[in-house]
């Protein structure tokens, strides 16, 4: 475990950290973000962010404007790579930037060559909360998850799948449905092979529709997005939900495109909606 980077900010600590993962089995860098609290040593809950496709764990910490936020209510910020990388880590021959490289979609691979390294299901669910009670023994229990486009639709199928494991989840423009998408039908397919079956289990409006979920589910989607109704289809996750019962707050923002610009704007109340559920905080 090495600590790369160490950046004072809004009185806790920006951090960025390069580990070997047994999981992905190559290098792997994370970031996290410790509050005033945290450094106090207090026990502070945990957000989980996934970024989506062609980002790293640096992308979301310069651009989203999070860390006043965490440090205003007290939260510590893990934000994890988007894919393995390194020299014999599979990738796209073509260079796509929709598979491989920064395009792991958090699934478990099957297939060869990606399955040694793409297991990026396990790494976010299992080995990276292990990593980050060494790392920040100040980390309580309590943590919720949430994401962006290809990290919306990892965070809500880690959250559908695993409630036990978390107290809310969240996504920014999430892929909703990737079995019935572009993107999602060709990593899936390349990932897990043709057995649809398989693609359902990372297929959040598949999972909500058919288990329901207790999590309460904040959504927003921008109405100026240029993948809306092509790529992400959030009208199926709403369907799913109706179906089920389950506690989605669904919110279509006027005139809102797919960018940070549309993240920085409403990651604050993401991250009080979070802490509201972890321990009741109180409004920025």
């Amino acid at each position: 475990m090495e600590l790369i980077a160490n950046n004072r900010c809004f009185g806790g600590e920006q951090r960025r950290y390069r580990h070997t993962s047994t999981t992905l089995h190559c290098e792997m860098t994370f970031s996290l973000y410790l509050p005033p609290q945290a450094l106090q040593g207090e026990s502070v809950p945990v957000v989980y962010w996934l970024s989506g496709l062609t980002c790293t764990d640096e992308n979301f910490v310069q651009k989203a404007g999070a860390q006043r936020y965490a440090a205003e209510l007290g939260l510590i910020v893990v934000v994890p790579d988007t894919s393995p990388r390194g020299d014999g880590v599979a990738d796209d021959r073509d260079g796509a930037y929709d598979l491989g490289l920064g395009a792991g979609f958090y699934v478990n691979a099957t297939q060869a060559p990606w399955a040694h390294h793409y297991q990026m299901y396990d790494y976010v669910l299992r080995e990276l909360p292990g990593i980050l009670h060494h790392v920040a023994p100040q980390a309580s229990a309590q943590a919720s998850i949430c994401g962006h486009s290809m990290g919306g639709h990892g965070a809500l199928v880690l959250a559908l799948r695993n409630p036990d494991a978390f107290r809310s989840v969240s996504a920014f423009a999430p892929i909703a449905s990737p079995t019935r998408c572009p993107w999602g039908q060709k990593a899936l397919r390349t990932y897990l092979g043709d057995d649809v079956e398989q693609w359902e289990e990372y297929d959040s409006s598949v999972l909500l529709a058919r288990h329901g979920c207790a999590l309460p589910i904040l959504v927003d989607q921008g109405t100026a997005d240029d993948f809306l109704a092509e790529q992400l289809c959030p009208e199926h996750l709403s369907a799913a939900a109706q179906e089920s019962g389950a506690q989605l707050q669904l919110r279509m923002q006027p005139g809102y495109d797919h960018s940070y610009f549309f993240i920085s704007s409403f990651i604050g109340e993401h991250l009080e909606f979070h802490a509201q559920h972890l321990r009741g905080a109180t409004r920025v």
